[in-house]
């Protein structure tokens, strides 16, 4: 097992516990609900639960030994961009799911790393996210960070938490921006009503994602954008720009009636991990790296493109 003394900042005091602890280890909230459930988490010699709100001074944190691994290693193809004995970066295509869940249990993320890296993965995130340090949503394309170690993993966690770990986006979304730039500062939490969706709530967290307008289309309402992610709240790139009216094309959870029709066929948002920065948390190196645009996204490009009755770049 592993020990860690956890000391909360300001701004994290009255927070519930549970949301707490997945943010300061990077873990999803299930997998922080249950180290709070198994008595894992003590203040001053006290068991917190996992509704209780969070106070100041020293938590000590039990982790316990991963468990057998229970998602099986598959030898699916993978498009490793960077790769050392710590942590490695790859390439995530549209459609693959990150982790195993009910009702995906094979063709994830998780099961091509468990086959390329032969089990060395950290652990600290359970048995079915091994090394799985933050996401992208399924039909999300893009540069995705993996912890091969515990020491990277906590590293990396704590990049999150401070947000000093630089992540951009590009997205085709619905209709026209006023301003070629702006920032979208909106609190994001579950949806009222919808459980399996995100909105923008007046308790919600902190979330703030920036933009700039990278191109206008003259004929099709859309805009091509680039996005630069101060915070990493789940969905949200997608709810901030549906809630100011302009859904990311292709998005099936999110998307307006009038966003629908364009490109139905598109089966996925248009929205891709296109550049990542961050410092090596066991080398200290600023690494930074950048993917091309997708077959998906240029396809659609150049379509607008076509529209406007200009060549394709």
């Amino acid at each position: 097992m592993t020990k860690r003394t956890i000391t909360p900042n300001e701004t994290s005091l009255g927070h519930r516990a549970d949301v707490w602890l997945a943010e300061e280890l990077a873990l999803s909230r299930s997998a922080a609900a249950g180290l709070l459930d198994g008595g894992n988490v003590l203040l001053e010699g006290k068991a917190v639960r996992k509704n209780d709100r969070v106070q100041n001074g020293a938590y000590l944190v039990t982790l316990p030994d991963p468990r057998p691994l229970e998602a099986k290693p598959e030898p699916i193809p993978l498009d490793v961009v960077y790769e050392d004995g710590d942590l490695l970066v790859v390439n995530k295509p549209r459609g693959m799911v990150v982790h195993p869940a009910a009702g995906n249990e094979e063709g994830t993320l998780v099961n091509a790393l468990l086959y390329h890296c032969g089990g060395s993965l950290s652990g600290i995130n359970g048995v079915l996210r091994p090394g799985i340090v933050h996401r992208i949503d399924k039909d999300t394309s893009g540069l995705l960070i993996v912890a091969k170690s515990d020491r990277a993993h906590t590293g990396l966690a704590e990049q999150i938490k401070e947000h000093s770990f630089a992540r951009s986006y590009e997205c085709l979304a619905y209709g026209r921006f006023r301003e070629e730039t702006g920032i979208l500062s909106f609190p994001i939490g579950r949806h009222p009503v919808d459980r399996k969706k995100m909105a923008v709530v007046p308790d919600g967290r902190n979330a703030v994602t920036r933009y700039r307008v990278k191109r206008v289309f003259i004929k099709t309402p859309v805009s091509h954008l680039r996005l630069d992610l101060e915070t990493g709240r789940t969905h949200q790139i997608r709810v901030h720009l549906s809630h100011v009216g302009h859904p990311i094309l292709g998005d099936p959870v999110y998307a307006s009636r009038a966003s629908e029709k364009l490109f139905p066929e598109l089966g996925g948002q248009c929205l891709h991990a296109k550049f990542i920065s961050f410092t090596h948390p066991v080398t200290g190196e600023t690494l930074s790296f950048e993917s091309p645009l997708p077959d998906y996204f240029r396809e659609v490009l150049d379509k607008l493109l076509a529209i406007d009755g200009e060549n394709a770049e």
